[in-house]
């Protein structure tokens, strides 16, 4: 013990007798010091004493749909991160297909008595859900926060990217590079975000490419989230003459790109492709991915301030709490072609490449 006292003070830069005030928990210590004790002891490696330990204040419930997406696990990461400084533990629950359901993670939850959750993605951005089940919650009364997703008359905040927004701004860099046959790939019409989508990108279209509503049907393409939804989607606009396509996340643009090669064509020499999310590692794919990027951080310190406050007595504003997205423009998009803003003509035909740089 003798050595290990004369290690801490040496890290820390105090006596002997000092650091063994710190560790009885004993008075007369300066905070800043008791706090480079205290960090030494961590640095140095050694457990705290258990009176010294920081106290959970509590659990908090943090429901995602899953992690195959990366933007989820990122979002999650940061609700962890602004929790810490509060005292509150998260909880994390993902779903999966064919795996547990978020009610059913919600009463594991309440099971552990949490002092609120956070819904990221959940079934309140789905119109077809029954909300009754949030209203149950907030009756109890335990204070929720939903990420991306809005469900009047469900008195709670609500943390949202502007899709809206998002898909406007997509278009927009689409038809300053000269594109007009711009479709869109998106997921099922039922969810909030995708609704949203879909109204951006036609108002969009119609403004500043002057599109009419019987070519705006034939450009959309409602399919399933995922690399394959996406790949899917973007063989059957290829088909149609698109040569720039706004996806509805980044992984249904990974697809577009593995259709676009599958038939021998060139991103973005013959098709432009925008992701949506800017997920970790876009920046790396072959060709680097241009990308709508949400406001992650920000959108989850948000939420976790609401909760907290929530749950201290200090009730947030229980509206929706927009944040504006940011077009972040690489390699995935390019000038069209002079011959790719006349009608549509199908695919080009090239030799295809010998291996895909975007993975199955």
């Amino acid at each position: 013990m003798r050595a290990r006292l004369s290690d801490i003070a040496q890290q820390a830069d105090v006596s002997e007798a000092t650091v063994s005030r710190v560790l009885n928990d004993r008075p007369g210590v300066a905070p800043e010091t008791r706090q480079a004790v205290l960090t030494a002891l961590d640095v140095l490696g050694y457990e705290r004493p258990a009176r010294l330990r920081k106290r959970s204040a509590g659990l908090v419930g943090l429901v995602v749909p899953e992690l195959d997406n990366p933007i989820f696990p990122a979002f999650a990461q940061i609700i962890e991160s602004a929790l810490a400084p509060t005292g509150y533990t998260p909880v994390l629950c993902t779903q999966t297909p064919g795996g547990v359901r978020e009610d059913e993670y919600v009463e594991m939850l309440l099971d552990r008595q949490v002092s609120g959750i956070v819904f990221v993605s959940g079934l309140h951005a789905d119109t077809a859900a029954d909300h009754d089940r949030y209203r149950t919650l907030l009756a109890r009364p335990l204070p929720i926060v939903m990420i991306n997703g809005y469900a009047p008359g469900i008195p709670a905040p609500f943390v949202s990217c502007d899709d809206r927004e998002a898909a406007e701004l997509a278009v927009a860099h689409l038809v300053a590079l000269g594109h007009r046959r711009i479709g869109l790939i998106t997921g099922p019409d039922r969810f909030v975000p995708v609704q949203r989508k879909v109204s951006g990108y036609k108002a969009a279209m119609e403004r500043l490419a002057g599109v009419d509503a019987g070519e705006l049907a034939e450009l959309t393409e409602l399919s399933l989230f995922g690399v394959e939804g996406g790949e899917a989607a973007a063989g059957r606009l290829i088909e149609r003459g698109a040569t720039g396509i706004v996806c509805g996340s980044d992984l249904m643009a990974l697809g577009a790109i593995r259709a676009a090669r599958q038939r021998g064509m060139s991103v973005p020499g013959d098709l432009s492709v925008v992701g949506y999310d800017d997920s970790p590692l876009m920046a790396f794919t072959d060709p680097p991915l241009t990308t709508m990027r949400q406001p992650v951080a920000a959108m989850a310190v948000a939420a976790v301030r609401a909760l907290v406050d929530e749950i201290n007595g200090h009730g947030a504003p229980h509206s929706e709490y927009l944040f504006r997205p940011e077009l972040v423009v690489r390699g995935s998009t390019a000038v069209a072609r002079q011959d790719d803003t006349s009608a549509p003509s199908g695919p080009r035909q090239r030799p295809a490449p010998s291996a895909l740089a975007v993975p199955a």
